[in-house]
């Protein structure tokens, strides 16, 4: 079956001024992403990632390259595109519903459609019976599955996460990756996530680009073939968490980096 392509990143570069001189952070990045794949950027801190993220939200401009959303050029954000971040993003002074609501309200003119489509979303996440409640009387990953519920209420092509479980303890962390994919696999919505986790990008990941820590370039890219959703312990996961390990184990900076095992 021959599956379309949601984006295209082509020879991309980016740099930044840093005391006056010239820091390259992605240099040449080409990379297509098909219709509901889960692709995930991993890489050391520092490598670029969330700046390429960012880019392919249309939040930064690029020096040179192109970046195309179903053919088009990627000029600013867009509403078929939606990042999720690790702070949630909820609104405090807003409860759970009205937070859900938010991206509905220029699309949805009628306030009774509006909200049963936003508790319909609340539903899919578990949370319906707390849509009068306010973020601050939620948990963390009670807060991160609202933000999840908002960004899908407004049927998105794409969803860019910025690891967006990186703040949360082990099993609720667990718990939203199961969520996650469960939820990714009604709305076959395309997913790239950006992580220093490699356990994560084995577990959600069709594909994973490795980042160069130097280049400002993917330095690897490895398709996960076993099927979802995965056995953290099964021999064929230990497989992949290997190969990635070794890829960073033997292209270690000199600098102190970070990275979780």
């Amino acid at each position: 079956m021959n599956i379309p392509i949601t984006l295209e990143v082509k020879d991309v570069s980016k740099s930044f001024f840093n005391q006056g001189q010239v820091e390259q952070i992605l240099q040449g990045v080409s990379f297509k992403v098909k219709k509901g794949e889960v692709l995930s950027l991993l890489g050391h801190s520092g490598c670029g990632k969330s700046t390429l993220l960012n880019i392919i939200g249309g939040f930064e401009k690029i020096d040179s390259g192109q970046v195309l959303f179903e053919g088009s050029p990627v000029l600013g954000p867009h509403r078929q595109c939606v990042m999720l971040f690790q702070n949630y993003g909820l609104l405090p002074w807003r409860n759970i519903l009205k937070n859900v609501e938010i991206g509905l309200e220029n699309l949805i003119k009628n306030k009774s459609l509006r909200k049963e489509q936003a508790l319909h979303y609340l539903e899919l996440v578990g949370l319906k019976d707390k849509a009068h409640h306010f973020p601050n009387q939620l948990s963390g990953g009670m807060q991160q599955r609202v933000a999840i519920a908002r960004a899908l209420a407004i049927k998105p092509d794409l969803i860019l996460m910025d690891e967006p479980f990186a703040a949360l303890d082990t099993f609720n962390r667990y718990y939203l990756q199961d969520e996650l994919l469960r939820l990714q696999e009604q709305a076959k919505t395309t997913i790239i996530l950006v992580t220093h986790d490699i356990d994560e990008a084995v577990y959600l990941s069709d594909r994973v680009l490795i980042m160069d820590n130097n280049s400002g370039n993917i330095q690897r890219e490895l398709k996960i073939t076993t099927p979802k959703s995965r056995d953290r312990s099964h021999g064929d996961f230990q497989y992949y968490r290997t190969l990635i390990f070794n890829e960073f184990h033997f292209n270690q900076p000199k600098r102190q980096v970070e990275y979780y095992i």
